[in-house]
């Protein structure tokens, strides 16, 4: 047995759906560590999570996109008596537009948080989530069941972070480790700002809120489901999408994203 106080990590808890889950898991009861880049607002997270609660989260600061975020966080961590019970891998961004007309480099670092980073983290402290029977929450989306002509990367991103987390979520059952990856749709944030999208995720029926989304989430883990996709309509689309034509898909999405260029430019 560890001495350590289990904790529940967030990534990407600065803004958007990272938020919205840190201040779901601090009502249900759980001790916090939050993860992001920009200080001043994960210090303005955790003084208002500690004004009603008695379990003041911790704070670490961290560029998730730099190699070696695991041990920067394990060190943190012990530095504060502390390992996860969960981790929920939320950090991650897109970019709109073509994959050949796009910056390399961004698009490699998009691979390295949405990919590399987010694997690292599910697989680095299984030992202490088996310790607490907690688990891994994965934020996936929606566009990891479809093809992404004008957004290929982030979308094939996506379709990693199903996958693998569907797959680890039958690989560590029989420790006890519940693993399920969120997909939501569109959800109002700063993702869209990021990705260069600045008239709008998506339509109204598919738009759901990140606090819905973060207790949709957090419900589903622990449920110890394998996949969430908060909003009856986003969960259609995920069935019509099976059924649909692969090519008729590929030419729908890609003629979104030149509409969304399009909007954008004029």
């Amino acid at each position: 047995m560890s001495d350590l106080r289990p904790v529940a990590v967030i990534t990407g808890a600065s803004a958007g759906i990272g938020v919205a889950l840190a201040r779901v898991f601090a009502r249900e009861g759980h001790k916090l560590a939050l993860v992001a880049r920009r200080e001043d607002r994960l210090k303005a997270l955790a003084d208002e999570i500690a004004a009603t609660s008695s379990r003041r989260p911790i704070v670490i600061v961290d560029d998730l996109g730099v190699a070696g975020a695991a041990a920067r966080i394990g060190a943190a961590l012990t530095e504060h008596g502390a390992e996860p019970q969960y981790v929920v891998n939320n950090a991650g961004f897109g970019l709109l537009g073509q994959a050949t007309r796009r910056d390399a480099a961004e698009q490699l670092a998009m691979i390295d948080l949405n990919v590399r980073t987010l694997t690292e983290l599910s697989l680095a402290f299984v030992d202490s989530l088996a310790r607490h029977r907690g688990g891994v929450l994965n934020v996936g989306s929606v566009a990891g069941f479809l093809p992404g002509p004008g957004m290929a990367v982030y979308y094939a991103s996506k379709a990693y972070v199903l996958s693998f987390s569907e797959a680890l979520h039958s690989e560590l059952s029989r420790r006890g480790v519940r693993v399920t990856v969120l997909c939501p749709g569109p959800v109002p944030t700063e993702f869209g700002q990021r990705a260069g999208i600045a008239k709008g995720l998506g339509p109204d029926f598919l738009t759901v809120s990140p606090e819905a989304v973060a207790v949709a989430g957090y419900r589903g883990l622990m449920r110890g489901q394998r996949t969430v996709v908060p909003g009856l309509a986003n969960k259609l689309v995920t069935l019509a999408v099976r059924a649909a034509p692969h090519g008729l898909l590929l030419r729908a999405i890609g003629s979104r994203q030149d509409q969304r260029r399009a909007a954008d430019n004029s």
